[in-house]
């Protein structure tokens, strides 16, 4: 199994939970992050005056999956979250040994 980290813009967050209920992964834990990659930011304006937004909002997307659906799963949300844009964000990958379900005490696949 394998663990994806989405961070993407809010506004793609219904784009890509759609797509992934599409695949059968319903499941999501999703969280309001703040934060900023290479850009440091953007310069607004206000009122006439130019601030630094140093911290960004963007959606942070955790989903367990399949080895064998982990492609499919990794293109749905590149496709659905994209805006062509600086700043739509980064996908994370990382093996999951276990996972028990607390309810059922179910292992492995089943727990997902």
């Amino acid at each position: 199994m394998k663990r994806i980290d989405a961070i993407i813009r809010p506004s793609r967050l219904p784009f890509v939970r759609e797509a992934l209920e599409e695949l059968g992964y319903g499941g999501m834990t999703v969280a309001e992050v703040k934060g900023h990659g290479k850009q440091r930011g953007i310069t607004e304006q206000w009122r006439g005056r130019e601030y630094k937004v140093e911290y960004l909002s963007k959606a942070w997307v955790l989903i367990v999956v399949n080895d064998q659906d982990l492609q499919k799963v990794i293109t749905a949300i590149v496709e659905n979250a994209r805006t062509g844009e600086i700043g739509d964000g980064k996908i994370f990958v990382s093996d999951v040994i276990d996972v028990i379900r607390v309810r059922t005490n179910e292992r492995g696949a089943a727990a997902v």
